[in-house]
């Protein structure tokens, strides 16, 4: 089988090669996927960079994040699936927990409770990128703040998936939101998607925005995505009490140097307003949750994708064979769709 393999930490581009490999045998409790499409995540990129959470034992075969295929064979004692059975395989690793088969190979085995079937009425574009964004999304908005119908939630990289996946959901919710953006050209592109409010770092004063459309007191739930001086001023609009839940940090993506990780927070605000600023992070809660409780949140993601409550966007393909192209445009500054290292006919089911 092909496979995407990085035999040290580097640059992507440099250090991933395509490889034969053989097709690995499913044990007990594991399926054997035949993999039809497999997203190309910046997260992905960072792992293989060394600059993510976790790191694997190189050589690696890329891709820690999620991909779609069919069953092919199944190991012994597995239950709940069949051959034939089209599903999404999570690849997340979890933290702590033990290594995952990543996903950027033909064949791939995976544990039977990492596994979710999926309806041949969704794309595999849209299959593919079940398992990450769409169940951060969820994640957030409704365990992580529990955001009640009417209360405000304050997002910043309102325009990245994962916020655009929030504002969808908060509507079905009856949740309001209050979306941070960078650019003027991205405001009315939010609210048609279905923002409530819009406020642009461009040329708005973010904190003073939320007083005005909030009430002086601010808002009580939050969530980052952006870090740096963003991130501070979310912790600053919020309501004495709130809390702000930051799960990426956009504006150091292309730092090196540790000391420029940071979210310069106001010392007063945390201790007298008592304002609460933690992370989230996909690994960490794949190595909380039972196994039977992922599933069904994952179920919950899929019924909402299927629903079409969560839109998820259209992905580019890329037959394996053309990865530096693919990588080249996951690295691209607003690229838009997602790339998809895809197999077999170089095409993700659904896209035309």
């Amino acid at each position: 089988m092909r496979a995407l393999v990085a035999g040290t930490v580097g640059e992507p581009a440099d250090v991933l090669r395509l490889e034969s490999r053989p097709v690995p045998t499913p044990e007990a409790g594991q399926a054997l996927i035949r993999v039809t499409a497999t997203p190309i995540h910046a997260s992905d990129l960072h792992v293989l960079r060394g600059r993510y959470g976790f790191s694997p034992a190189f050589p690696t075969v890329g891709g820690h994040m999620e991909c779609v295929g069919r069953i092919e064979a199944l190991g012994p004692d597995t239950e709940g699936l069949k051959v034939g059975e089209r599903v999404v395989a999570v690849a997340v690793p979890a933290v702590p927990g033990p290594p995952v088969a990543g996903t950027w190979q033909e064949y791939l085995v995976a544990d039977q409770h990492r596994l979710l079937p999926v309806p041949d009425s969704l794309s595999d574009s849209s299959a593919c990128q079940l398992a990450v964004n769409p169940l951060t999304a969820l994640l957030l908005v409704t365990r992580e703040l529990d955001v009640q119908p009417g209360e405000w939630l304050l997002q910043t990289a309102a325009g990245s998936t994962v916020g655009r996946l929030v504002i969808q959901l908060a509507r079905h919710l009856g949740i309001p939101t209050i979306n941070v953006v960078r650019r003027r050209a991205a405001v009315e592109e939010i609210k048609a998607l279905g923002g409530d409010e819009v406020i642009c770092t461009e040329d708005e004063d973010l904190v003073a925005r939320v007083a005005e459309i909030a009430g002086p007191a601010g808002v009580r739930k939050a969530t980052d995505c952006v870090a740096g001086p963003v991130g501070a001023q979310v912790s600053q609009a919020l309501a004495p009490g709130g809390e702000v839940v930051v799960y990426g940090a956009l504006s150091t993506h292309r730092q090196t140097d540790p000391a420029a990780l940071t979210i310069p927070l106001q010392a007063r605000s945390v201790i007298y307003e008592t304002k609460a600023v933690r992370g989230f992070w996909l690994n960490r809660w794949f190595g909380t949750a039972a196994p039977a409780q992922a599933l069904r949140t994952l179920s919950e993601v899929r019924g909402l994708v299927t629903d079409g409550v969560m839109t998820i966007p259209q992905g580019r393909p890329f037959p394996v064979e053309r990865f530096t192209e693919a990588i080249a445009f996951a690295e691209e500054p607003a690229h838009g769709a997602k790339p998809l290292l895809v197999f077999e006919d170089g095409r993700a089911e659904g896209d035309s």
